[in-house]
């Protein structure tokens, strides 16, 4: 997802983005998964650790989301 891409575009390992974001390596995992539905003040939390405005990832996750909804459509045609 939008979240791992920023992630490691930033050289980030789980362990640091949780610590900077103060949440669990866990709830890192399980979000990086799609396992999550995620708080907006998580939301924040992620945006100012991975140093992105919070418009520039909230757009970053919809985007994610698009293509991922088109490739399921092409898969099922």
């Amino acid at each position: 997802g939008a979240v791992r891409a920023l992630r490691l575009a930033r050289g980030l390992s789980q362990e640091s983005l949780a610590d900077a974001a103060r949440l669990h390596v866990t709830y890192i995992s399980s979000l990086e998964r799609g396992r999550r539905n995620v708080s907006l003040v998580n939301i924040d939390r992620l945006s100012r650790a991975l140093e992105v405005d919070l418009a520039a990832l909230m757009a970053a996750v919809e985007s994610k989301r698009l293509d991922d909804h088109s490739s399921a459509g092409r898969r099922d045609s």
